[in-house]
């Protein structure tokens, strides 16, 4: 099914006589039970306000439509989001909806915050099929109840998304990453520390382990990328030369980053969120095929041998761990946490329309 407007996804849920199995573009979905449906049909962007640095688009229009509108503009999203296409082995195109859906978000989440919190504003349909409208179409104070933040994130499991609204932030003017060769994982977290604490906004930091490569990434005006990234080698300087890659090559760092290539290779890939400090155990504990350590050291993607009980290797500690390629796996809920989610979803979609709801 394909609902070309919100009258039409609104109508498809309160006739649906099961469940739903919902799919934005198709790139970052799990095999789910249930009828088909897309919202691709739900495309094109409703609201653009330069000045207002506001956008808003229905939830099945490309990611790439939205970065094109914002580059014409010298704008972009904040929170960087993701191509899952080349670590799950998927096609489709990506769509705002489903960066929503999952809360993507990129290396600049260490600065600007995850995807929901560029988010000011949703329409989505809930399991009884009404439309329900929540925050606005500017950045304003939110009255009532934060749907808006709690539909971030929910995997499709609460409503289907029609419309996002998101602020927006002007485009850097360039950019400069500076690159330590050599440091071990310990090294590594320690020199990202001293640079995102460090004055001179480092909006990136990340390592990898196999080649032994830490990244540290600024941006803005060219003068000021020119001084900041001066004063940063120096900051860095008790853990090596650091040396500094030109616009074009870093922009490639941050893609690769973004989209964790360095997870390509047969095995499941599972995502670590943890404190910074303790990512050089986990790391060591886990004994991954590759490692890719991104947000200074606060998520941590591995690879490996298919079939791989990771929480089992890692032991108690405090974060969690996500399998995400080679069948999804979410992290277990206290029972706390389970006890709200049983009655959120209970509330958005009693007849559990949404039980076959994917990425």
């Amino acid at each position: 099914m394909k609902p070309e407007s919100e009258a039409d996804l609104a109508e498809i849920v309160r006739g649906a006589n099961g469940p739903l199995a919902v799919r934005g573009g198709a790139t970052r979905h799990v095999p789910a039970l249930g009828e088909a449906l897309t919202t691709t049909g739900l495309s094109g962007i409703t609201l653009y306000e330069p000045g207002a640095l506001t956008l808003v688009a229905r939830a099945g229009t490309p990611v790439a439509e939205v970065e094109a509108a914002l580059e014409a503009e010298g704008q972009r999203l904040p929170f960087e989001p993701m191509d899952h296409r080349g670590l799950l082995g998927t096609g489709g195109t990506p769509t705002v909806g489903g960066a929503v859906a999952l809360n993507v978000s990129g290396p600049r989440r260490v600065t600007v915050g995850a995807c929901r919190d560029s988010l000011i504003g949703v329409r989505f349909v809930d399991g009884e099929g009404r439309v329900v409208k929540n925050g606005g179409r500017v950045m304003k104070n939110v009255t009532g109840y934060d749907l808006v933040k709690l539909l971030a994130g929910s995997r499709g499991r609460l409503g289907i998304l029609s419309e996002v609204s998101f602020k927006v932030l002007p485009a850097a003017a360039t950019q400069a990453t500076l690159r330590l060769d050599g440091l071990s994982v310990v090294e590594a977290v320690r020199a990202m520390a001293a640079g995102l604490t460090s004055p001179f906004e480092v909006n990136g930091a990340a390592h990898d382990p196999a080649g032994g490569a830490t990244w540290l990434r600024i941006e803005g005006l060219e003068g000021s990328v020119d001084y900041r990234a001066g004063e940063l080698a120096r900051v860095l300087a008790a853990f090596g030369t650091a040396t500094r890659l030109d616009p074009e090559a870093s922009a490639r760092v941050w893609r690769a980053v973004r989209d964790a290539t360095a997870m390509a290779g047969p095995g499941d890939v599972w995502r670590i969120h943890a404190r910074p400090s303790a990512g050089p155990g986990l790391v060591a504990r886990a004994g991954a095929e590759a490692v890719l350590i991104d947000w200074g050291g606060g998520l941590i993607w591995v690879r490996l041998p298919e079939g791989t009980d990771l929480r089992a290797r890692l032991g108690s500690f405090d974060g969690h761990a996500t399998r995400v390629r080679g069948g999804l796996d979410l992290p277990p809920e206290t029972p706390p946490v389970a006890v709200l989610t049983a009655g959120l979803r209970a509330k958005f979609d009693p007849r559990g329309v949404f039980a076959g709801a994917g990425g």
